[in-house]
């Protein structure tokens, strides 16, 4: 069973997509793309969606060497972790994490609305299925309850 808990399985791959410093939330108010620089990214690269258990994985990795730029671990969906805009559907801004447990927020956007839609698809269909599952004999057995 300790094998099955290490095993990543890959929920979507997206080839292009940009990154943008994002200005301090001054309120309540919901992220805007408006307030960014959309037609200056400070990155573009490859966006991958991975999962380990119940925890998502949203990595930005070079197009070309694969080099991790930043990646935001999701527990829930919707959540902290990921935001919508309030003004596109094409944009979204992540809590990305280091390996010591800082964060901060960078906004991440698509150029194909087609393309924002299958990363939250796959987000939701990956927690949708979590919450579809029960767990027999003391961890040994997960039985899906729902068709995800």
């Amino acid at each position: 069973m300790a094998a099955e808990a290490e095993y990543e399985s890959i929920l979507c791959v997206k080839p292009d997509v940009n990154v943008y410093r994002i200005p301090p939330r001054a309120s309540n108010r919901a992220y805007r793309a408006a307030d960014w620089k959309l037609d200056a990214p400070d990155w573009s690269g490859r966006m991958r969606i991975t999962a380990k258990g119940k925890v998502a994985f949203i990595k930005l990795e070079d197009k070309v060497s694969g080099e991790l730029f930043a990646q935001a671990p999701v527990k829930e969906y919707p959540g902290v972790a990921v935001e919508t805009v309030s003004d596109s559907s094409r944009y979204f801004v992540l809590r990305i994490q280091d390996d010591n447990g800082r964060s901060a927020f960078i906004g991440v956007g698509f150029g194909d609305r087609g393309d924002a839609f299958d990363f939250n698809v796959a987000l939701q269909d990956h927690f949708k299925g979590e919450d579809c599952t029960i767990t027999l004999s003391n961890g040994v057995r997960t039985v899906p309850l729902c068709s995800t």
